[in-house]
Parts: structure tokens; C-alpha cells; sequence
């Protein structure tokens, strides 16, 4: 018999306020009762880290680790070097120091942010009190981004395909995107606003810190725009968002429990 359980794993950070909004998401959610769960970090925590998450569910009895990646985008290195550690994929497609983890249990992956219904709400929610004229306004979408190839592209399917979404949430007239690396965050705010467009700054950053609070100002300064420096968390939608990736795992587990049952009869 399968016993599941469920693995978060999101970055970490030494700030305490980062790790304190993902632990009230965590909490807030409303997973089946009878499944675990265990909230790590790749960095930054020690004795929560993702091995210390593998090893105490591993614990209680868990053959099937529903895993959900707490990341914006399939295009962040983490995520690879993430999946080659839990065994998802055999090299990773970068270099990385994170070796192997320990671990028995059959592994289900989930997927980071990308584009979703439930963050896109949660995009315009934190900037919606900026709007005055939708018309005449343009939403600005900004993530990290990458440097390579491979994971640029990943990021660019990603974010653009959610500044759509967040376009039709939001009734404004546009809505954009923009990276920080490389960046083009500079060139499309001054485009939109050249345009005659007000320009609303949505950051896609899980928590607030270094980037919301002094790259994406400085990378703004002389242009004009509007910008409340709010993170996606804290937000209940994040907790809904988490429980439809734990049903999604949970169904590959029945599936393929099932699947077994049957070659076995």
C-alpha cells in the first residue's frame, strides 16, 4: 500500500520574514488530513532543508513524496538542479554543487508558477489599488530571468503567457513583461509610458527583499511609473494554488497505484 506525502521546497533566505510568509501559506492550506507534510528549503535553513524534509517523511512512513516546487518559474536553475538531486532527471542541464539526495521513496514532481490563474490574481490584487484608468494603463510584469539560454527561454514562455492572463484579470489596456536578467526593464517602462500608457510595476517575486526593494527602483529611477514594491506573499490564493498542485500529485499516485493493482490481478 502507498502512503503519500507532501514535500514543499521553496529557496529559503537568511531573513526571517521571507521564511515566515511561506510557513503561513504552508499553514493555511487545507491538505487531506491523512497526508504529511513538510515545508523545506533548498538554502539558507539549516535543519530544513530538503534532505531533512526526505528524511522525516521518509519517517513516518511515506512511499510516495507528492513534491511541490514553491518557485515562479520552470526557467530558474534551481528547479534543475532540484529534479537531477530528487532523481527526476539523470545530469542536470547546468553545473550545480547539490548532489544527489538520499532517498526511497517514489518521487512526483510538481511544477513551479509559470502561468496560473490563482497567481495572476494575486499579481493584480497587490497592485490594483494603483489603477485609475484601466484604458489607458498597462501592466508591467518583472521577473529574475537568466542569463542562459535554455532557462531564458523557459522563463520568457512562462512570464509572457502570464502577463497575458494578468491582461484579462486586470481589464487594462496591455499588459507586459520584462526581465531583470538581461535586463528590459528599463526599455519597456519608457516604451509604455512614451506611449502615454501609466505604467503599474508587478513584481513576480514570491517575498519581498533585495530585488523588490532596491533593483527594481534603481533600474526605474527618471522614468515614469507606478509601483508599490508588494511581493505575491502573503496572499490565500498561494495556499489554494498549493492544494490543486497536491490533488494533481495525488491522482498520479491513485493512478498509478491502480495501474499496478491491475498487472498484478
Amino acid at each position: 500500500m502507498s502512503k503519500p506525502g507532501i514535500l514543499i521546497i521553496s529557496h529559503g533566505s537568511p531573513e526571517s520574514e521571507w521564511m515566515h510568509w511561506i510557513d503561513e501559506a504552508v499553514a493555511a492550506t487545507s491538505f487531506p488530513a491523512d497526508l504529511p507534510v513538510y515545508s523545506s528549503y533548498l538554502d539558507n535553513v539549516p535543519g530544513r532543508l530538503i534532505q531533512d524534509g526526505i528524511n522525516e517523511l521518509e519517517h513516518q512512513g511515506v512511499t510516495d513524496l507528492l513534491v511541490i516546487p514553491l518557485f515562479v518559474s520552470s526557467g530558474s536553475t534551481h528547479i534543475d538542479e532540484i529534479g537531477y538531486a530528487l532523481g527526476i532527471k539523470e545530469a542536470p542541464e547546468k553545473e550545480t554543487d547539490l548532489e544527489p539526495f538520499a532517498i526511497t521513496a517514489n518521487v512526483h514532481f510538481g511544477y513551479p508558477v509559470d502561468d496560473d490563474e490563482d497567481i495572476a490574481h494575486m499579481i493584480w490584487d497587490k497592485i490594483k489599488h494603483l489603477s485609475e484608468d484601466p484604458a489607458r494603463e498597462v501592466v508591467l510584469v518583472v521577473g529574475h530571468g537568466s542569463i542562459h539560454p535554455g532557462f531564458l527561454h523557459r522563463w520568457v514562455k512562462g512570464i509572457s503567457s502570464l502577463s497575458r492572463r494578468i491582461g484579462h484579470v486586470s481589464g487594462t489596456a496591455y499588459a507586459d513583461y520584462a526581465l531583470l536578467n538581461p535586463d528590459s526593464l528599463t526599455l519597456k517602462t519608457r516604451k509604455w509610458s512614451n506611449r502615454g500608457y501609466r505604467v503599474l510595476v508587478a513584481p513576480l517575486f514570491l517575498s519581498r527583499g533585495y530585488f523588490l526593494n532596491t533593483v527594481i527602483p534603481r533600474r526605474l529611477e527618471g522614468l515614469s511609473y507606478q509601483y508599490a514594491g508588494e511581493a505575491l506573499l502573503p496572499h490565500p490564493r498561494l495556499s489554494h494554488w498549493m492544494e490543486r498542485q497536491a490533488d494533481l500529485l495525488l491522482q498520479q499516485v491513485n493512478n498509478s497505484t491502480g495501474q499496478e493493482r491491475i498487472r498484478k490481478q
